[in-house]
């Protein structure tokens, strides 16, 4: 099925903390850039400074505009990479966070389906394992439900030929039979 997921924060701790990682390297890596930048332009006109003496009194101002100019597009740079990691990320913490849900529903005793994940996600070769071994799980849950009926009704047919002594036993195992029927017919 596919729906769109409104919320891009779906684990919050992973997320934000993998996008500052990677704008943290991303902002390490091009830090040089808008100094290298400056330091070319730099020597470029104070080339042209001597040549032309009058611009010597503007070059102060347009190396700090420019140094400015490059650090505020490095910022932005870094910001917008930020929201492309949110927006990567929960594509990753999506899927992981309804295969936890769905593990969570299984464990209270309730049967969540089939699980899929939304078109675009990444490791959905997950649901599919995560179906197919449920899948399995199931039928050899009814298989053995089955077998327990079989057996109970097995005890019960030995237990018209057994010495009352016996049927104690026999009773025990019915109960605990039942006990665990009833506990696979929950699932």
């Amino acid at each position: 099925m596919g729906y769109k997921r409104r919320i891009y924060l779906i684990n919050p701790g992973f997320q934000i903390k993998f996008s500052l990682l990677i704008c943290f390297l991303m902002a390490l890596i091009c830090l040089s850039y808008p100094f290298i930048v400056y330091e070319i332009l730099n020597s470029i006109l104070v080339r042209y400074v001597n040549k032309i003496p009058e611009l010597a009194k503007d070059i102060p101002r347009a190396k700090e505009t420019l140094l400015l100019n490059l650090l505020i597009w490095q910022a932005i740079i870094t910001i917008l990479i930020f929201i492309i990691c949110i927006f990567f990320s929960h594509k990753v913490a999506g899927p992981i966070y309804k295969l936890s849900k769905f593990l969570k529903d299984v464990k209270d005793g309730q049967n969540p389906g089939k699980l899929f994940f939304r078109n675009g996600d990444y490791f959905q070769e997950v649901a599919e394992d995560y179906n197919g071994a449920f899948k399995y799980i199931f039928e050899n849950h009814k298989k053995d439900l089955m077998y327990i009926s079989e057996v109970s009704s097995y005890l019960k047919n030995i237990e018209m030929v057994v010495p009352d002594d016996k049927k104690a036993v026999l009773n025990e195992i019915d109960k605990k039979l039942s006990e665990i029927q009833n506990r696979f017919n929950e699932l």
